[in-house]
């Protein structure tokens, strides 16, 4: 499987790459990216042939905007494809009466939740000032899933259908934008947002990864009847499908339970019999449905993005499939990839 494979993204006719660029690191997530750094990032991932990048007023209180911006700027607009998303809308303030967590050195602006028409229409005019850029090809409602509003879910819910899908509907049908969608870390609430609403596509934070696969009975059959595609993150369930089984390692943002740790160790266990790395075997399930376009990840490094672009492209023998089902770690009705590997490989 190759990163820079072109896939057609939902109704639009746009063309992506299967691995997209993301720029949450670049928001100084956690922890600083050096100006430098960021940039030298971006221009690596263009050199390596990346094509789709994504973005968002959240990261960084803008300043993943303004650093993305600033790296494409003088690029061919027609040769790569643009994703940012709307929910925020950011206000200039005194940087010392800003609380940044967990953003580390942010842009100086405060951030506030608006799904409102008025508020859709301005954060979306507001990306394109930080970006610099003519355009933005797909817009996500950002986070009104329940593990970003928790019991006020359904009311953030109720007003992203109601004025941020009208916004985004508007800018579509006047062909502003190519395709509009939702963004969130929950498939249960892409999949009551398509129910409700005529959406092209979705950008899913986990929820499809190798130990997660309860979508395939109803979300990702509904995607395919309808044409929508989907930008997947968080293959690694935040971080145990990279590191593995080890002591400390985290599911889901929090340290992993025993099931969770034993699942992964059984996985490793496969991964061992066929020479396959658990990321690479990560990286290239998701990618394998048909709904889902590209897989989008985050860097700190130009090391760490060479180092996933590798895992994306590393040769998986089909057996190694076939071995995960058998043994039941894997949903059988799972697609996975059916490409050859560039090299034959048999197990241990």
């Amino acid at each position: 499987m190759k990163p820079t494979e072109k896939r057609t993204f939902g109704r639009s006719g746009v063309d992506v790459t299967a691995f997209a660029f993301g720029t949450a690191p670049l928001g100084n997530f956690l922890h600083e990216v050096g100006e430098d750094a960021a940039q030298t990032m971006i221009n690596h991932a263009w050199d390596s042939g990346i094509r789709l990048f994504d973005t968002a007023p959240m990261y960084g209180h803008g300043l993943a905007e303004l650093r993305l911006g600033h790296a494409l700027r003088w690029k061919n607009r027609d040769d790569y494809a643009l994703t940012s998303k709307v929910g925020r809308v950011l206000h200039p303030a005194p940087r010392a009466s800003i609380d940044f967590a967990p953003w580390n050195n942010a842009a100086a602006n405060t951030m506030a939740f608006d799904y409102s028409y008025d508020g859709t229409m301005r954060a979306f005019e507001d990306s394109l000032q930080r970006l610099a850029l003519e355009r933005i090809d797909f817009v996500f409602i950002h986070d009104i899933d329940r593990f970003t509003h928790g019991d006020a879910q359904p009311e953030h819910f109720r007003a992203a259908m109601n004025g941020s899908w009208r916004a985004l509907e508007k800018l579509r049908s006047e062909g502003v934008v190519k395709g509009i969608g939702v963004g969130v870390n929950e498939w249960q609430v892409c999949h009551e947002a398509l129910q409700q609403r005529d959406f092209d596509c979705f950008l899913l934070a986990g929820r499809y990864t190798l130990l997660e696969q309860d979508s395939l009975e109803s979300f990702l059959p509904l995607c395919e009847e309808r044409g929508v595609s989907l930008l997947v993150g968080g293959g690694f369930n935040s971080g145990i499908l990279a590191t593995g089984a080890v002591p400390g390692a985290k599911y889901n943002y929090t340290p992993a339970p025993a099931e969770i740790l034993e699942r992964v160790s059984r996985i490793e266990a496969v991964c061992r019999e066929y020479n396959v790395p658990l990321p690479a075997a990560a990286l290239q399930f998701v990618v394998a449905h048909p709904a889902i376009k590209a897989f989008c990840a985050g860097t700190r490094t130009v090391d760490q993005l060479e180092q996933n672009l590798g895992w994306f492209s590393h040769p998986i023998p089909p057996e190694f499939w076939e071995a995960l089902k058998q043994r039941g770690l894997l949903a059988e009705n799972a697609p996975v990839p059916s490409g050859l590997a560039e090299k034959e490989l048999e197990p241990n």
